[in-house]
């Protein structure tokens, strides 16, 4: 393509423009602001769905195929993360499972034409090493895109979709969701001072506060780097509390509050409550439409 001279209209153009923002400092910074928010709303972004572990805590029924293909009321529990993916305008998506049953994931998704997708991705965990190091395995695949993670048993009532542009409005760093829970001491835990999030404890016995740290996650390129800082925890894994703490202590961790409802599905208790929750949830839309 070939550009020409500028023409008389630009340069009317660009010398007024320039005028208002020496008159009016205050514009300059509010476009300077629009135009950065502008920008940062077409990053690309990427999802990641984790969906391995051997789910010892759900045996005997885990001894035939991976918990994440256990359904929840009418449907696979891996089914409703992607679903939350997709609704954010997320369609680039990874699946990283493992185990005996990963080859089942590939039949029952497929390439994802059910939710509207061209093609999804796969990687395969060795062991239970842990969600940073399942996470590790999404790098290649990220190719320094920012992602969305949600741990595959994580079931949850809120549009993801301002979170994602919330998060995609700050220049780097992380975000994670936090959900107010009765029995706080099940996951990790966050601290907070005022707007600010400082520490986050991995499922203490008399938790600080009762903000649960959901498994929706938000990292740009970085995390890949901090991974591989981390170091195995006493059972053995990498932690995704480590990596978060890590960005928490780099003072770039942002967070918000679910409004709406939030369970895990790893256990038969949370599995049967996460039923529950989407059955009355489908109910509630079935009535509001008739």
């Amino acid at each position: 393509m070939v550009f020409g001279l500028p023409s008389p209209v630009f340069f009317f153009f660009y010398l007024n423009l320039n005028l208002y923002l020496y008159l009016f400092p205050s514009l300059y910074l509010n476009l300077n602001l629009s135009l950065n928010l502008s920008l940062n709303l077409y990053l690309s972004m990427k999802g990641v769905v984790l969906a391995g572990g051997l789910g010892t805590r759900m045996l005997p029924v885990t001894r035939i195929t991976n918990k994440h293909l256990l359904p929840v009321y009418d449907e696979p529990m891996i089914y409703y993360p992607i679903r939350k993916l997709v609704q954010a305008g997320i369609t680039d998506i990874l699946i990283v499972t493992g185990g005996n049953n990963a080859g089942d994931f590939l039949r029952l998704l497929r390439n994802g034409k059910d939710f509207g997708l061209d093609r999804i991705h796969y990687a395969y965990q060795e062991g239970e090493r842990g969600i940073a190091d399942a996470l590790r395995l999404a790098e290649q695949f990220a190719a320094k895109d920012r992602i969305v993670v949600i741990l595959g048993d994580n079931i949850f009532e809120d549009d993801i979709t301002p979170y994602v542009n919330s998060y995609l409005a700050q220049p780097e760093g992380a975000k994670i969701l936090l959900k107010a829970v009765a029995d706080a001491h099940r996951f990790g835990v966050a601290e907070l001072d005022g707007d600010h999030i400082i520490g986050i404890e991995e499922k203490p016995a008399q938790p600080r506060t009762n903000l649960a740290v959901t498994g929706i996650y938000m990292y740009d390129a970085k995390v890949f780097d901090i991974i591989k800082t981390c170091k195995p925890s006493a059972r053995g894994e990498l932690e995704i509390t480590d990596v978060n703490n890590a960005y928490i202590r780099q003072g770039l961790m942002t967070f918000d509050i679910l409004k709406g409802w939030w369970t895990d599905a790893g256990t038969f208790e949370s599995l049967f409550r996460a039923t529950m929750l989407v059955r009355n949830s489908k109910i509630k839309e079935i009535k509001e439409d008739r």
